[in-house]
């Protein structure tokens, strides 16, 4: 003898607590005049309307029994005339299968309050599955998927028992039955019509729920062994047959419109009920997750929404949408195209001009550095008499001193002291030539452009220096520095510095002579301007026009009969060339004589890392 499970012992206690309790509620409960109130309850229609009274109005006459002061009413009701009485509220619970409890779950707010089990099993998680039957005439499928392509009948598609849990497999193994993999049937309750449809042929398979096929043999609906399970499974109920893993039985659930007391009252006399005649009776509300998993799987209620959102749906729905959408896509992927060919080709033109205008500018960096050594040659060359006559100066001394030693060294009274005094004035003659070649050099050479911080006070003074070296008779050039000025540092090429200062000294020169005032002062001033140094040459010559000072930095534009023009737009060119600029104004606002060019150039921040990079500029 099997010995009873711990499952069972606690059912056991559950209705012997439950028929005690039962029992003090009908003594305590309605008094003896009390009208007898009415207890509705709905029972989904599987089997028949006949069949299916017959088959749970042995639970209604026991709650009956069980609830004196109360009259159970049962109406047995297909799917559709459930909730329209759920609906009216015309209902206090409803028995119903697993995958419809779900539904009556999502919908109407519906609690399970007990599970069904069998005493085959005698485990309400373990309860329902479903048996796909075929004629024992016709060939016996090995499995489930082996009736693809066949016509299968069920009842609804969505009963659980009856189409789900099979369709539920079918999806597990690969087989869409919604995407016509098999030829599904829908016959409608009650299930004797699946039955039915099979033996006449209007089926290959049927899908029963499982012992519907036993309890149709048994009352004489089917003739034993007509029809044969597919697939059926070991671990199915003792005395039935199942194709599907089974899942938990019935539900007994309560309305969100029922009195809590009486839930509690039925639930403690439905917990008391004996096994019925088949054996089955009700146990605690058992897990109903795995039902959960199938439905959400199928994609129906309570989880239908999940189609809305599957590409087959969304196709069907917005497929003109995603028409359009996709003659965008294709035609922004021909723009796209075209206009990639465009930019291909214009990449390839703006290349070849980018090409061109690197050559170009290596003509034009050639012309200014032409331009630039042309500009210091033509210094030179104006001051080329000058600079013969201040080099005649130094030779002529080195020559006399050189006669007169030969002289007296061959009269012999060449002494020690008279010939160190003639070598010592020979050696500084020759120093002063050899300074006044090498300014001369150094003004005239092509070089390459360096980047350093320059003293602009220094600058200025060498430029006098350099300057006065190359005439013969110097000019009176003043440098006048701000206090502000001091210690300042300008960034750049100190040589391309003092060529401008060097023109703008030779252009002050050449206007003092062309006023006839040779001898008139040239002033350099320096101040800091913000962020900006301003290095300032006046002369005293005769003031320029409105009209000349708008030419006066033109290119080939010069007031002298002999200049070439050049000049200042040179210089003007290095000013910008390190970021600054070259202006001319009148010294005197009412007329007065003489011209100021002023030299404006960035200061150097305080940290070399933050100093401005001078651009890259010709000689």
């Amino acid at each position: 003898m099997r010995r009873p499970t711990p499952f069972r012992c606690a059912s056991a206690a559950w209705r012997w607590l439950a028929a005690a309790c039962l029992f003090a509620a009908s003594m305590v409960g309605a008094a003896p005049s009390a009208a007898p109130a009415a207890i509705d309850i709905g029972v989904l229609s599987v089997l028949g309307g006949e069949d299916t009274r017959r088959l749970w109005q042995p639970l209604a006459d026991g709650l009956a029994r069980a609830l004196p002061g109360h009259s159970v009413r049962l109406q047995v009701l297909d799917p559709d005339a459930l909730d329209a009485a759920l609906a009216r509220r015309a209902l206090d619970f409803v028995v119903t299968n697993p995958g419809h409890y779900l539904r009556l779950e999502a919908r109407h707010g519906a609690t399970r309050i007990a599970t069904q089990t069998r005493a085959e099993s005698n485990d309400p998680a373990h309860t329902v599955g479903s048996a796909v039957v075929v004629r024992a005439d016709a060939p016996l499928p090995a499995t489930l998927q082996a009736v693809r392509g066949q016509r299968v009948a069920a009842v609804a598609e969505d009963a659980f028992g009856g189409y789900q849990l099979v369709a539920h497999e079918w999806l597990q193994s690969g087989l869409d039955a919604e995407a016509s993999a098999v030829q599904r049937v829908f016959t409608g309750f009650p299930m004797q019509r699946v039955a039915d449809a099979v033996l006449a042929g209007r089926a290959d398979a049927g899908i029963l729920r499982t012992c519907v096929l036993e309890q149709l043999e048994r009352a004489g609906r089917v003739a034993p062994g007509a029809l044969l399970v597919v697939g059926a499974r070991p671990d199915a109920p003792a005395t039935c047959q199942s194709s599907t893993p089974m899942y938990p039985g019935w539900a007994f659930v309560a309305l969100a419109s029922t009195p809590p007391e009486l839930g509690r009252i039925v639930l403690l006399a439905l917990l008391a009920q004996p096994a019925d005649a088949q054996g089955s009776r009700w146990s605690v509300p058992a897990d109903y997750q795995r039902v959960h998993e199938v439905l959400r799987a199928l994609q129906v209620e309570p989880y239908a929404f999940l189609r809305e959102t599957r590409p087959q749906a969304l196709l069907g729905r917005y497929w003109y949408l995603l028409a359009g959408t996709l003659a965008v896509l294709l035609l922004g992927a021909a723009y796209m195209l075209h206009v990639e060919l465009l930019v291909k080709r214009r990449t390839a033109e703006l290349t070849r001009s980018l090409r061109e205008r690197e050559r170009l500018a290596q003509q034009i960096a050639q012309g200014q550095e032409a331009m630039d050594h042309l500009s210091r040659l033509s210094i030179l060359g104006e001051l080329s008499a000058t600079l013969a006559h201040e080099l005649s100066h130094p030779l002529a001394t080195i020559a006399n001193y050189a006669a007169t030693v030969r002289r007296r060294a061959s009269r012999g009274d060449l002494t020690p002291d008279a010939l160190a005094l003639a070598l010592q004035d020979i050696a500084q003659e020759t120093e002063r030539a050899t300074r006044v070649i090498g300014a001369i050099r150094a003004l005239a050479r092509k070089r390459v452009p360096v980047r350093a911080l320059s003293d602009p006070v220094a600058l200025a003074n060498e430029a006098v220096a350099l300057f006065c070296g190359l005439l013969g008779q110097a000019p009176s050039i003043r440098v006048d520095c701000a206090p502000d000025s001091v210690g300042l540092r300008v960034p750049g090429d100190p040589q391309q510095i003092q060529q401008v200062l060097l023109n703008l000294l030779k252009n002050a020169l050449d206007a003092h002579r062309a006023a006839g005032r040779a001898d008139a002062p040239t002033t350099i001033y320096i101040e800091r301007r913000a962020d900006r140094l301003a290095i300032a040459v006046q002369d005293q010559g005769a003031p320029l026009s409105e009209a000349e000072r708008a030419r006066l930095f033109e290119p080939f534009y010069t007031t002298r009969p002999d200049g070439l023009g050049l000049g200042l737009s040179i210089c003007r060119g290095i000013a910008e060339t390190h970021g600054g600029a070259l202006q001319a104004r009148p010294a005197d606002a009412t007329g007065g004589p003489g011209m100021v060019f002023e030299l404006l150039l960035p200061l150097a921040l305080p940290t070399a890392s933050a100093l401005p990079a001078p651009k890259e500029t010709t000689p």
